[in-house]
């Protein structure tokens, strides 16, 4: 009975599990929700997630294999429709652009994008791995850049599954005791 976030674009058949995002946008101000959860720093997404009943979040990563139909690629279109309500005010696209207004991942990246739940997700561990020879650890093949916040822990997720190339990954959302949870 678990819910389960998957981003976009449409993941259908989850195992027989409720999905919060399939395409379907005939309700904006759900969309907007989940994009707000996805661009919001961990504490705001956590109160985002346990709202809609999340327990599993799922993103497609390329930055390991190359693959670039990934959701830091589709981040954009969640941080506008994240942005498009009224609860989303706060959202602001300029926020997720380098101060020479680049969408990037490096160390010249916004501090919305470095703290946002979709970095974290695309990139936690990814410091440590070795993408290409000849380059940093933490090189992202697909944005060819070497990604600026490498070194940090997820507070309200846990990693539940990544796969081999780390397309896939799968993140369990904490029950925190400090939220009245056990």
């Amino acid at each position: 009975s678990s819910g389960i976030n998957a981003e976009w674009p449409l993941r259908p058949g989850m195992a027989n599990r409720t999905i919060l995002v399939d395409n379907n946008t005939w309700n904006n101000t759900h969309i907007s929700r989940v994009g707000q959860a996805m661009a919001s720093p961990e504490e705001h997404s956590y109160t985002i997630m346990k709202e809609l009943d999340v327990d599993y979040v799922l993103v497609i990563f390329g930055g390991m294999s190359g693959y670039s139909s990934d959701d830091i690629n589709k981040f954009l279109w969640m941080i506008r429709i994240g942005g498009s309500t009224p609860e989303g005010a706060h959202i602001k696209e300029g926020d997720y652009y380098s101060s020479s207004g680049e969408y990037k991942v490096d160390k010249d990246a916004s501090d919305a994008m470095h703290n946002s739940l979709m970095y974290k997700m695309c990139y936690y561990r990814f410091g440590e791995v070795m993408t290409e020879q000849g380059k940093p650890t933490g090189w992202d093949r697909v944005r060819n850049q070497e990604i600026g916040n490498k070194d940090f822990e997820l507070d309200v997720l846990e990693e539940a599954f990544t796969s081999e190339h780390w397309i896939v990954r799968i993140y369990k959302v904490k029950d925190l005791d400090n939220r009245g949870n056990k």
